[in-house]
């Protein structure tokens, strides 16, 4: 894409993703030919903390709701879609999703393709979100479907059904397993550990925090040796960040996610975890 073809709309799209400004927007776009992924690292390595882009956010309004089987054993969390948030705080439209997630807890749903075909009350999933759409006049969908199974999951949802956040544990752990689904919602982690951080993501942050050291003046003529270990050290910081294990606690900073959960017992770890959110 050349500059010419760069449009107000792309701007302001790279704007509300990073929260960067206008003309800081524009020549990211322009170095990068109109790259979107490509100008959010152009803003990064010129030292600008961008607002972080997660694909737990996807439709803007609609319904989160988290269920769990009676034994705790199997989690979904789902995102009835639509467009304006006049529909989305509608009670009905409120209790509407809320009986789509009941049934595809009820029904051992795997799919949005198998919810589309539960029964509820004698109509089809699929039929009762056409009839919906019908009725109100917006587009309505199921937009993100979850599910985890293991020995124990904790579901939670946050700020009048915007999030909702399923958390596996290998043991029963009613108690932890809320604290720690609050956490999530709350300090958005990456992945539970450095070891499930996807590899492109490590790679696309060390390229970004190694070209941000490089171009410091002070670290001109420096060995590549030198600003490899800078780099590892920064490495080391975002995943104290990003990582769940490794975050403080928000209930108690004076120890982190993993020393809390060996502090109610000391076998006891997050499986894995979904964060869902409208935004």
């Amino acid at each position: 894409m050349s500059t010419a073809t760069i449009t107000a709309q792309d701007i302001n799209k790279l704007r509300q993703a990073t929260g960067a400004g206008m003309m800081d927007c524009r020549k990211a776009l322009t170095e990068t030919n109109g790259d979107f992924e490509g100008a959010i690292d152009w803003l990064r390595k010129q030292g600008q903390k961008v607002a972080a882009k997660r694909s737990d956010r996807e439709a803007k309004e609609g319904v989160v709701v988290a269920r769990t089987t009676f034994d705790n054993k199997t989690g979904i969390v789902l995102t009835i879609s639509c467009e304006t948030d006049f529909v989305s705080k509608n009670a009905d439209f409120v209790a509407f999703a809320t009986s789509v997630a009941d049934a595809a807890i009820g029904n051992n749903v795997k799919s949005v393709e198998e919810l589309n075909e539960v029964t509820v009350n004698g109509a089809k999933v699929s039929d009762m979100i056409n009839d919906k759409l019908a009725s109100i006049g917006e587009k309505i969908a199921v937009s993100r479907f979850e599910r985890i199974e293991a020995p124990y999951v904790a579901s939670y949802i946050h700020g009048a059904h915007r999030m909702g956040v399923l958390v596996a544990l290998n043991h029963v752990a009613p108690d932890a397993g809320k604290d720690v689904a609050m956490q999530i919602a709350a300090m958005n982690p990456l992945a539970v550990d450095p070891s499930a951080v996807p590899a492109e993501t490590i790679e696309r942050e060390r390229a970004i925090v190694t070209e941000q050291i490089a171009a410091d003046p002070k670290m001109a003529g420096k060995p590549a040796e030198m600003i490899s270990k800078i780099a590892d050290g920064k490495l080391n910081a975002f995943f104290k960040e990003n990582t769940l294990a490794a975050q403080p606690f928000v209930k108690d900073n004076s120890k982190s996610v993993a020393e809390y959960l060996k502090s109610v017992d000391s076998e006891l770890k997050v499986l894995e975890f979904k964060r869902v959110a409208l935004g």
